[in-house]
């Protein structure tokens, strides 16, 4: 029932999202929700799997006001998320009215990077670090062809160092490759 929910919640928000003011898909896009009983868990409070969840709307608010969403589904291609980290600082309570801040940080030759952010009354709440890959018939879409789509990023957008370290730590081999599961 959850996933159904959020399937209907993406499809109305790409609706509202092409009809909102546009941007550019290097602008910070704020998008304003409230906690919905479907949003929370047991102690009352919004889910930490729910907050990855949510934050796809987050980006898919920016890809849809700024053309880009249009864009990549005409080309036939799809985002997906190679990797994600987040952390909590206050915890979301039903009914609560919260933006989403989503912003691109910047991209390598493996990924586009966003950072997004739970924000309450200035104060953010939790904050994500995802790293997205577009792919076309399984295979991933070159940095040339998403600079050629999207343009290219503003001057000085730069990735921070620590980003492509967490990128080498927690990747896993790719998918063409083996990933045995052993425990060490």
């Amino acid at each position: 029932m959850k996933r159904m929910h959020l399937l209907l919640r993406t499809l109305l928000l790409l609706f509202r999202s092409a009809r909102r003011s546009p941007l550019s898909i290097w602008e910070t896009s704020s998008l304003p929700l409230r906690v919905l009983p479907t949003d929370i868990d047991i102690a009352m409070h919004v889910n930490n799997g729910m907050y990855l969840s949510l934050m796809d709307l987050g980006r898919f608010d920016l890809m849809a006001r700024s053309g880009t969403w249009k864009s990549i589904r005409r080309r036939g291609w799809t985002p997906v998320v190679a990797g994600e980290t987040i952390a909590f600082r206050r915890s979301l309570q039903l009914w609560q009215q919260y933006t989403i801040e989503t912003k691109i940080i910047g991209l390598d030759e493996k990924a586009i990077y966003f950072e997004q952010r739970m924000v309450v009354d200035g104060e953010i709440y939790a904050r994500a670090y995802i790293a997205t890959r577009l792919v076309h018939k399984g295979r991933p879409v070159s940095q040339e062809e998403i600079i050629l789509e999207f343009g290219a990023p503003p001057a000085g957008l730069t990735l921070p160092e620590w980003i492509h370290e967490w990128r080498e730590t927690n990747a896993l081999p790719g998918a063409r490759r083996p990933a045995p599961h052993a425990w060490a």
